[in-house]
């Protein structure tokens, strides 16, 4: 079996890429070749010892699109993205790889099928940015997608595209909008859901942390780990149990910023806590204001998708994978 893989060098594509080679294989075929591609060439996998392509491209270029299809892979797990922070900042950037990245690359993919009868699966990730206020609590599968930033609207119309190009036959199309992904580990991103994970993940070791808005607001959150499952589910589900709206909403944490802090303090303790700085900052404040509080992901959780139980599992996640199991002596 051959898998494809864009913005594989960002954090949830290495850890697919880890959780795929440790498996050996997707949904009982033996993974025989993987095609990473990025911005930036993506790390060669360690203890890979099958076919393997590295490639630094440009995922908003047709050229790009061209040579992800041309190897023919059974599987396109499509993760390349600029995320929401640096989307709303560059608006060019963000419709040229959201959006253009895309379609370009289901182009690439329907022109393969029309000449050769290729019909790949393409999982794509979304996101729950696609909901805008005023939002109920909790959102309902069935409610239409209204969002209010220039990421949510890309990955809102990527999603019709996903659906139309499926409907047609060209590709098996899989969506599924993940919640805010926390903890990521390693250096804060662009994102503007960004705080999300340092409120947590500095503390753990020691460090200060920034919280730009009251501890009230409450959101949606997966594990990294949780979202690599998400991705392999969505590889390997009967297809045909998706029906014509073929993205999925994940099921996740709702959490309040303050129930994130108390998960803080019962895992690593008053001083910890100390440790986040209250900045107010206008900006964040009005760009999260509409997002999604908690999803009922009904139909996904019903297909067998599942998510971390609590905050702390989060937590507990993220020193298990990223800290070595123990937190760090300060």
């Amino acid at each position: 079996m051959h898998l494809a893989i864009t913005g594989a060098a960002g954090m949830i594509g290495r850890k697919l890429t880890a959780r795929l080679i440790a498996d050996g294989g997707l949904g009982g075929s033996v993974i025989t070749r993987l095609s990473l591609y990025d911005v930036v060439e993506p790390p060669l996998p360690p203890d890979w010892t099958g076919a393997v392509d590295l490639v630094a491209a440009d995922v908003g270029s047709p050229a790009s699109a061209e040579v992800v299809v041309a190897g023919r892979p059974d599987v396109i797990f499509h993760l390349a993205a600029v995320v929401s922070g640096e989307a709303e900042a560059d608006f060019e950037k963000g419709y040229r790889v959201n959006l253009d990245g895309t379609r370009e690359l289901l182009d690439a993919i329907r022109r393969a099928h029309l000449s050769q009868g290729y019909t790949p699966r393409l999982v794509f990730a979304s996101s729950i940015a696609v909901y805008g206020a005023p939002l109920p609590n909790p959102i309902p599968d069935d409610f239409p997608a209204t969002p209010r930033t220039s990421y949510g609207t890309q990955k809102a119309i990527d999603e019709l595209l996903l659906a139309d190009y499926t409907r047609r036959g060209f590709v098996i199309g899989v969506g599924i909008r993940l919640p805010t992904i926390c903890i990521r580990p390693g250096r804060p991103n662009l994102a503007a859901s960004g705080f999300f994970s340092s409120i947590l993940r500095e503390p753990l070791v020691g460090q200060e942390a920034v919280l730009p808005v009251s501890e009230d607001v409450r959101h949606w959150f997966a594990s990294p780990r949780s979202a690599v499952g998400f991705l392999i589910k969505a590889a390997t589900i009967d297809s045909d149990l998706i029906g014509p709206d073929r993205t999925l909403a994940m099921p996740g944490v709702s959490a309040t910023v303050g129930e994130q802090i108390e998960a803080l303090r019962r895992a690593a303790g008053d001083g910890a806590v100390a440790l986040i700085r209250r900045e107010p900052d206008e900006t964040i404040m009005r760009m999260i204001s509409g997002w999604a509080p908690a999803l009922e992901a009904r139909r996904a959780r019903e297909l067998g998708f599942v998510a971390d139980a609590s905050m702390d599992e989060i937590i507990g996640a993220h020193i298990m994978d990223e800290l070595g199991g123990e937190l760090p002596r300060h």
